[in-house]
């Protein structure tokens, strides 16, 4: 577990701005480090820029005719703006889209193998691997000859996190894992992810909306508001911020507060007075 000192980032992405059809301003001045070995949170709402960030890193903007048009991203020291999307993973970074996107068409196990097209260690390594998968997500095994699209939505999840973790990465950019799961399966997600930190030492950079389980789960968080970073800090002091727990977490000194009694919160936010 991480203490919140001060290390080596593994990822450093400085001050960028992405836009989008040269004229919509989406990333303002982004700036965000992930420890190596960590799990960093990133949140905010829907619109906050979380999954803007995540393609401006993995390189993924151009397809959506999108670009960064300031600032810096490097990995381990070294600048990757100008990498495509497949040199990035072999350097050891992936991306799990937001929607649990699989190859629906495909079995479950086929999904799981496209994640190793580009590994050149051999086939014994990726069987190894591919058992390794199976260890975390028991049942994608008893579901490895059915086709994704007509698995759950919690399957398809594990499916597209397992295909990623078939590229052996160094760390996976995260999105949205939560999102239209229920409650249980939220839990046991982020559970796995947990123990591929702690078990495997990859590294996460997770967006997410749910906010009261991503800041359980990370070490460290920056939170998102319309393009800019506006809190940053480690986990245990953001789940003790006031205003965090007010506006994101919906918990007050005097209890627990709906939507409907913080719904003005943009205009009261002490941290963006």
């Amino acid at each position: 577990m991480l203490d919140g000192s001060p290390r080596t980032p593994l990822l450093e992405v400085n001050n960028i701005e992405v836009i989008y059809n040269h004229v919509i301003l989406v990333l303002k001045g982004v700036s965000l480090a992930v420890e190596e070995g960590g799990i960093t949170a990133l949140l905010g709402g829907n619109g906050a820029g979380k999954t803007t960030t995540l393609k401006a890193i993995s390189n993924l903007l151009k397809s959506e005719r999108g670009e960064v048009t300031k600032g810096s991203i490097s990995y381990r020291g070294e600048g990757v703006q100008s990498l495509d999307p497949a040199a990035l993973v072999q350097k050891g970074v992936i991306q799990v889209m937001e929607g649990r996107h699989c190859f629906e068409h495909l079995t479950v196990e086929e999904n799981l193998m496209t994640g190793a097209y580009t590994r050149k260690d051999g086939a014994a390594k990726v069987a190894q691997d591919l058992e390794m998968v199976y260890n975390y997500f028991p049942r994608l095994k008893e579901r490895r000859r059915s086709q994704a699209g007509y698995t759950s939505g919690g399957e398809q999840q594990m499916c597209a996190i397992g295909r990623a973790l078939m590229s052996r990465p160094e760390m996976i950019l995260l999105d949205e894992p939560s999102m239209g799961l229920a409650p249980q399966l939220v839990e046991e997600i982020f559970g796995i992810v947990k123990d591929l930190n702690e078990r495997e030492g990859v590294s996460f950079l997770l967006a997410e909306q749910n906010t009261n389980v991503a800041l359980r789960f990370a070490q460290y968080g920056y939170i998102l508001e319309s393009g800019r970073v506006v809190m940053d800090g480690p986990a245990a002091e953001l789940r003790e911020n006031p205003d965090v727990k007010e506006f994101y977490l919906g918990v007050s000194d005097e209890g627990r507060k709906s939507f409907r009694d913080v719904r003005s919160y943009r205009r009261r936010k002490r941290w963006l007075s």
